[in-house]
């Protein structure tokens, strides 16, 4: 075998690349024709390197096609004063496969920061809960006769001493003790909670 053989099977020849830039005034122009050859050409070499970037096989796939529609809508902004149509090109499947991880990342915190907001989501049960229990507190309060809602009400809500709640209610010490006694029972009885 020859060596010029030898060396062709080895790096077999790459077809020619057609003018890109010369492509590239064509589609601009809005020629798809143009721009089916255009792609032909480069998709390959944009997905090699979108797939570099994004690592996913199909999500690169998905990048690909959105750089190169990209490459479709804004082919009159290239300038072939400014660099080459396959430099510009890559520029922009680089930016949005760029575009693509930082949404992912995005994404894939967001998800995370949702599934340990636990935080937030414990406060709201127990706000929610602490409501509820203030409701039925309420309720149950209301099913008191008046002295042993209010010798409640100053003992537990204002601090009062039994002696304290007797003066300011004009009663007997015994008496408010055994109203509370009572009130109490009450209380755990409608809660259906015990009370210490």
């Amino acid at each position: 075998m020859t060596p010029e053989r030898e060396r062709t099977l080895q790096h077999p020849q790459q077809p020619a690349l057609p003018d890109l830039d010369n492509l590239m005034k064509h589609v601009a122009a809005g020629d798809q024709n143009a721009f089916a050859t255009l792609y032909d050409a480069i998709a390959p070499r944009a997905y090699g390197l979108i797939r570099r970037i994004v690592r996913d096989p199909a999500l690169a796939e998905d990048v690909t096609q959105d750089a190169l529609v990209e490459v479709w809508r804004t082919a009159s902004r290239f300038d072939p004063e400014r660099g080459s149509a396959v430099g510009w090109i890559l520029s922009i499947a680089h930016h949005r496969a760029v575009d693509r991880v930082r949404a992912e990342q995005a994404a894939a915190d967001r998800d995370r920061r949702v599934g340990t907001a636990s935080v937030p989501f414990d406060e709201v049960i127990a706000e929610v809960t602490a409501r509820l229990e203030h409701e039925a507190v309420r309720r149950c309060l209301r099913a008191l006769t008046g002295i042993q809602r209010e010798a409640i009400l100053l003992a537990y809500y204002g601090g009062l001493t039994y002696r304290d709640v007797a003066e300011r209610l004009g009663a007997a010490l015994p008496t408010i003790k055994t109203r509370m006694r009572d009130g109490l029972i009450r209380l755990r009885d409608c809660l259906g909670v015990a009370l210490g």
